[in-house]
């Protein structure tokens, strides 16, 4: 795997990213392989570290962000949140994982139950700022909003994060 360690206002030590590469081998090596790209984010929010771990992997993104104390204790909560979301998602991941990753691993798991789609909605979008579909969003008691973008004329979401922030999906045009 090829993993970047990266940290925002704080500074990393050398054996942290080394812990982290053995950590990340020993735990999803056996899903990914050596074509997956790991990215470790650090940083401190309210005297707690903050890991966020992306993995991608044939066109396949995997996300956990888990806060702690120590930045080892995130990191393994992490990993293990990585494991979990593909235990839960075992049946449709198996084409797309390695071919040796279920062999001996969840062999004892519960199938998981299929998707239903409870509701369909359409609506009109129309052409506004990134405030007003924040605006909008927040008088409608959202907790995402999908909007035409006036500047772009591209079809954006603005959705409300875990830091009570917000923040924009954007499609790449490339």
């Amino acid at each position: 795997m090829n993993v970047t360690v990266n940290a925002k206002k704080m500074q990393i030590s050398q054996s942290f990213t080394d812990h982290a590469q053995k950590r990340l081998d020993a735990k999803l090596d056996k899903f990914f392989g050596d074509e997956a790209d790991v990215k470790v984010m650090l940083s401190e929010l309210k005297g707690n570290i903050v890991l966020e771990l992306t993995v991608r992997y044939n066109q396949m993104i995997f996300r956990s962000e888990q806060q702690a104390v120590d930045k080892n204790d995130a990191l393994d909560a992490a990993i293990d949140k990585i494991i979990r979301q593909i235990r839960k998602n075992k049946t449709r991941l198996e084409k797309r994982l390695k071919d040796s990753a279920f062999k001996q691993e969840f062999q004892d798991t519960v199938e998981e139950a299929d998707i239903q789609v409870l509701r369909s909605k359409k609506f009109k979008l129309r052409p506004m700022s990134a405030e007003e579909a924040v605006l909008q969003m927040n008088m409608l008691g959202h907790s995402f909003f999908m909007f035409k973008n006036a500047a772009t004329g591209a079809i954006n979401v603005v959705y409300r994060r875990d830091d009570d922030g917000y923040a924009i999906l954007e499609p790449d045009e490339d």
